[in-house]
């Protein structure tokens, strides 16, 4: 890897040697390549938010039973901030209890017409039962109405960056004005497992027992010893059968979204054969910390000659290992820096690039102030580069 600081003013160039470094959220690495049968796909890491993989990934998209994570998105955000209790009751509606499969086809809780049902009965009734009649109740329970509750989640859905997504329902079920995007979906799982990593876990529970009928996670990845924690299958006529997945080894932890497949078979082996992939030929690579400093940059005219600069925020990047030999890091800047230099503002740029890798540009700022000198102090750094040069 080469790493270099070039500092430019008027013809004047400098080279320094400084360290190693990261990357930038939402780069795009395409060195390695996979296709899928799948209709729309996407494959990211959670952490840096590289896309690993896409194929027709902003595409819209019926999501079926998958856009229960947006549902339960809003019920963990309720009971973060206390507005809800785990141990709260919630009815059941004669319209929950008719469009939950009493008198529709579609997975079911099996929730009693009038029941009032505990929250946490009812998380479980979704994420791992995949129940409509529990997801409706939620969305009636937090949002007056359904429709008022989707109203909710798709403005909150598009605060979250998710801007080709529109929900009508809670559950997912077919609607021509429901819809969402594989990428939208990706996005919404990386912020539920960064969000609510206190719920997180009902994702990963393998069965679930209400009303004396026991039923099991519909996730086929995780019965497979394969790191897999989450998140939610989903099937419609219209859309094929779909899963959001996420895979969690060492440090590392991917996120696939994956839809249009033609059997649940499809949906166990195409999911399972990506993720391998992903882990197999991409790394993580963290090179800065907060804060950390990247280098130290000459100042005209201030009360000292020199101001480190730093990274404002952790710097990671994914790279395969061709990529990863490959990089190139350079720091780019008006050499000196003309003081007076504020704490916090930014002075320079690092550049990174690498083959088949958007190039990144990461802001750096100055680590502290550099006040101007005084009158006397410019007239003497003046007379010693009329002596001594520049």
């Amino acid at each position: 890897m080469e790493l270099k600081v070039l500092a430019k003013r008027g013809a004047v160039k400098a080279a320094l040697v400084i360290g190693l470094l990261s990357g930038l959220l939402s780069s795009v690495a395409h060195a390695a390549t996979i296709d899928t049968e799948a209709r729309q796909a996407i494959l990211m890491d959670a952490d840096t938010g590289t896309v690993l993989f896409a194929k027709n990934a902003d595409q819209h998209m019926p999501t079926s039973s998958m856009s229960k994570v947006m549902t339960m998105y809003m019920v963990f955000d309720r009971l973060k901030n206390g507005k809800l209790s785990l141990e709260d009751s919630l009815p059941v509606s004669r319209r929950a209890w008719e469009l939950g499969g009493a008198k529709t086809e579609g997975s079911t809780m099996y929730l009693p017409l009038g029941a009032n049902v505990k929250v946490e009965d009812l998380i479980r009734g979704v994420l791992v039962q995949s129940g409509n009649d529990a997801t409706i109740v939620l969305a009636e329970g937090l949002g007056g109405t359904e429709e008022a509750f989707c109203r909710n989640m798709t403005k909150r859905a598009h605060d979250m960056g998710m801007k080709d997504s529109n929900f009508t329902n809670a559950a997912g079920l077919p609607d021509a004005n429901h819809y969402s995007t594989a990428h939208d979906l990706a996005i919404l799982a990386i912020h539920t497992i960064h969000d609510f990593p206190e719920y997180y876990h009902y994702f990963s529970e393998l069965e679930f027992t209400y009303n004396k009928i026991k039923q099991g996670n519909r996730n086929p990845l995780l019965y497979r010893n394969m790191g897999v924690d989450g998140l939610k299958t989903g099937h419609t006529e219209a859309g094929g059968y779909g899963l959001i997945a996420s895979a969690k080894r060492g440090d590392r932890r991917l996120v696939l979204v994956i839809n249009g497949l033609t059997s649940m078979q499809s949906r166990a082996d195409e999911p399972a054969r990506i993720l391998e992939w992903g882990f197999h030929e991409f790394d993580d690579y963290a090179l800065f910390k907060a804060g950390e400093t990247v280098d130290t940059l000459p100042v005209s005219l201030g009360t000292a000659d020199t101001v480190p600069v730093v990274v404002p925020d952790a710097l990671k990047i994914t790279l395969t290992a061709e990529q990863r030999r490959a990089m190139k890091v350079a720091v780019v800047t008006q050499l000196p820096l003309a003081a007076p230099v504020a704490k916090g503002a930014t002075v320079a740029t690092l550049k990174v690039t690498a083959p088949d890798l958007q190039t990144l540009e990461i802001p750096l700022q100055a680590a502290n102030d550099v006040p101007r000198l005084g009158l006397f102090g410019r007239m003497g750094a003046g007379l010693h580069r009329m002596i001594f040069g520049s």
